[in-house]
């Protein structure tokens, strides 16, 4: 599992009961849970924006197949911004597909996304089942939530993403980050974001972290079974 900030690491680790321990791995620490049953999960503060997100979550995974014992999946959470109307402030958000929405090149016509410049790629899929089951325990929205580098800030731009990405319900910083590096391990990876505020001009006075924290907290006790119980092996 992999959160952006520590704020968010613990209101995930609310939802699931049992001692807890840290593991220091270079660069980054570990907060491991070792319920009585059901399998173990580390909680990761994995750092804000893709890059960093990315270098935290392959040093974890690195590790645990070093030590023989791999990830069977790969959660990337925390807030994040909705697109009014499908995604208010307070609701929770499971990502179908997991976009990089920055990435690629402006060109006289409009942007390129980077697969359309002949390499890469800039959509990860979680797996369908696990998706849904998730949508299904929480009351989730699902749809594609976007990874940016730059927060939207205005209409224009806000405007420009949805026309690009019709099926968008969200964006955040960190999503195609945990999934490059899970896809580099071949481990499935999961999206699920509590939205604080609107995706649009800037109004820092009308964001709710703190409604989104409780929204998180909420969803990951509801959520919880479902990834305890999850087949990895499923599609």
């Amino acid at each position: 599992m992999a959160t952006a900030v520590p704020a968010e690491r613990d209101a995930v680790a609310g939802a699931f009961a049992g001692p807890h321990h840290e593991v220091r791995l270079p660069g980054v620490t570990l907060h491991r849970l070792s319920p009585a049953a059901g399998p173990v999960l580390d909680l990761l503060a994995a750092g804000v924006g893709p890059a960093l997100a990315a270098a935290s979550v392959a040093a974890a995974l690195t590790a645990g197949a070093l030590a023989g014992a791999p990830y069977d999946l790969v959660v990337s959470t925390g807030i994040g911004g909705g697109f009014a109307p499908d995604a208010p402030v307070g609701s929770l958000v499971v990502a179908d597909e997991i976009t990089a929405a920055d990435l690629g090149a402006e060109t006289p016509d409009g942007f390129l996304p980077v697969t359309d410049l002949g390499f890469g790629t800039v959509t990860h899929r979680p797996p369908a089942a696990l998706v849904r089951e998730s949508a299904a325990a929480t009351g989730a929205r699902t749809g594609t939530v976007l990874t940016v580098s730059t927060v939207t800030g205005t209409a224009g731009r806000t405007a420009a993403l949805r026309a690009r990405h019709p099926g968008a319900l969200a964006e955040a910083m960190e999503g195609f980050g945990v999934a490059e590096a899970a896809a580099a391990h071949g481990v499935p990876v999961l999206e699920v974001r509590a939205v604080s505020n609107a995706v649009g001009p800037r109004d820092r006075a009308a964001w709710r972290i703190g409604e989104a924290l409780a929204a998180l907290t909420e969803g990951f006790g509801k959520l919880a079974p479902v990834l305890e119980s999850w087949n990895p092996h499923e599609p």
